[in-house]
Order: structure tokens, then C-alpha cells, then sequence
């Protein structure tokens, strides 16, 4: 018996990511999960963490002083799972589910939007890949940063002493900051925000600058890094001016002095305490 006339096409049987329908089963629910989850914490803290991280340009105790900061912030763990690890897992978990199981067709139909879909794709894999090694290094091991915010420039100049790692951070910073921009213009477009092609089109133009300058800032940070004297691996907490006056050449009182090696093990201490000048 023929089909009947009017009626949808059966696609059950086909393999891949079924087409979304408004209030059909929990696919439809996942993929908003998805798309909010990647502006709204996820994005928010990209933009944070970029800006955060100038703090860079400014030197050791700027960057240690902001690090400091953000980790001084009330229940700072529990707002660290909730509103980053636990986003970041089931949007990078779910966004490999669609991956794996969407199909590409740039080969058939080499249509912008295909090949926006599929670079999509791959721009999310590289900054899974990229932001997985970033947060194992920086944040879970060697020195513990949460506990030692002083040596957090050092940990990152010493990470990025590797050529190999500063290709793995600039492709990284521009894989995550287009994955970003271009979720940006997808999220509005699937929220109906933009319910039209002209506004589709004049938002296109606005992510893209807003991505272009988003890594700017990111790749300014791990320029400057690269760029200044290496640092000791010494744990610098500002001096207190005395009597409110601020030296004209600042130093940094070092309490216990604590070194590392370049596996991150402390070096036994000195009894003395030391000062440490950054070089201007």
C-alpha cells in the first residue's frame, strides 16, 4: 500500500540525529540543554576566564593577586561544580553524542551552512581535547594553585616553556573561541531571537567580530607570557607598604619561602625569608 498522501516521511529507520519537533520526547529537551548550557554558564565563563586572564600581561603578582581573587569567593568549590565542571561534562559529553552520530554532507551539498555544521563539529572536539589537558594541568595537577595563587604565573610560563604546548594553546584559543561565537549566532537562531534572515545575517557579522576579538585577547595573554623573563618558582605575596607609601620598586614579602622543581615537587625550605623583584 502506497503512502499516504500528506503524511511525513518515516525516517525511524534512518541512522543519525533525528530532525527536532518542538515537544517530541526528550531529544528536543537535550538539545536546548545542550545550546543553553553553552552560552549560559559555559560561554559566560569563557569570557571571564579570557578576560581574568590578562591579568597576565601585568605580570606575576597581578596574575597571582587574580587568581587569589577568584579563589577567595565564597563556596567557591561548590560554584566551580556547579556552574563549570558539570555544565562543561554534559555539554561536551552530549555535543560528542551528536558528532558521532550526526552526518556530514559537504561533499554532496557544499552549501555554507553545511560546512558551518561540520567545522562546528570539529572546532568542538579540538577545544574538548584542548580545555581537557588545560584543566588537568593547571588546575588538578603539579602545585595546586587554590592553594599556592603565587606560583600561577610561574605554572603557566613553565607549561608553556614547551613549543609543542604554545601551538596546543593557540590552536586550542582559536578552536574554543569559533566553537563559541558561531554557538552564539546557532543558540539565537534556535531560540528565535533571530526569526529572520537579514537578522540572522547582520548577527552573523557581529559574532564573527566578537569571536575575532575574543581570541585576540586570549592570544594576547598567551604572548605576553611567552614573551616575558622566565620566573622563579617562588611564591610572592605583596609586601605591605609601610605608612601608606607604595615603594617605587616593588617587592614581595615571601613568608615561607617555597620552591619547585619542574615536576612540581616542593624543594625543602630556606629559614630566611626572602624578597623577590619582578624584573620592570
Amino acid at each position: 500500500m502506497g503512502a499516504i498522501a500528506g503524511a511525513p516521511p518515516d525516517n525511524a529507520h534512518r541512522k543519525g540525529v533525528q530532525p527536532l519537533r518542538a515537544g517530541q520526547g526528550h531529544t528536543f529537551l537535550l538539545r536546548r540543554l545542550h545550546s543553553l548550557t553553552g552560552i549560559i554558564p559555559i560561554g559566560a565563563f569563557l569570557i571571564e576566564h579570557i578576560i581574568s586572564n590578562l591579568e597576565i600581561v601585568h605580570g606575576p603578582v597581578a596574575y597571582a593577586k587574580q587568581v587569589l581573587f577568584l579563589n577567595s569567593l565564597p563556596l567557591v568549590r561548590v560554584l566551580e561544580w556547579a556552574f563549570i565542571f558539570i555544565p562543561l561534562l554534559f555539554h561536551a559529553g552530549y555535543g560528542v553524542f551528536i558528532a558521532i552520530r550526526g552526518r556530514s554532507n559537504v561533499n554532496v551539498y557544499p552549501w555554507a551552512g553545511n560546512w558551518m555544521y561540520l567545522m562546528q563539529r570539529v572546532t568542538g572536539i579540538i577545544a574538548l581535547l584542548y580545555i581537557a589537558q588545560h584543566v588537568y594541568f593547571q588546575r588538578f595537577a603539579g602545585v595546586s594553585l587554590p592553594e599556592h595563587p603565587g606560583l600561577a604565573y610561574w605554572k603557566v610560563q613553565y607549561e608553556l616553556s614547551n613549543p609543542w604546548m604554545v601551538a596546543v594553546y593557540v590552536i586550542g584559543m582559536i578552536a574554543t573561541c569559533s566553537h563559541f561565537a558561531y554557538g552564539i549566532w546557532l543558540f539565537c537562531a534556535k531560540w528565535g531571537i533571530t526569526p529572520g534572515d537579514d537578522a540572522r545575517r547582520k548577527l552573523g557579522y557581529a559574532t564573527t567580530a566578537f569571536g575575532i576579538v575574543l581570541c585576540g585577547l586570549g592570544l594576547w595573554s598567551i604572548a605576553a607570557i611567552v614573551a616575558a623573563p622566565m620566573v622563579p618558582a617562588v611564591e610572592a605575596i605583596p609586601a605591605p607598604a609601610e605608612d601608606g607609601v607604595v615603594p617605587a620598586v616593588p617587592t614581595y614579602q615571601l613568608p615561607t619561602v617555597q620552591q619547585y622543581d619542574s615536576n612540581g615537587q616542593p624543594i625543602p625550605q630556606n629559614a630566611a625569608p626572602q624578597q623577590y623583584a619582578p624584573q620592570q
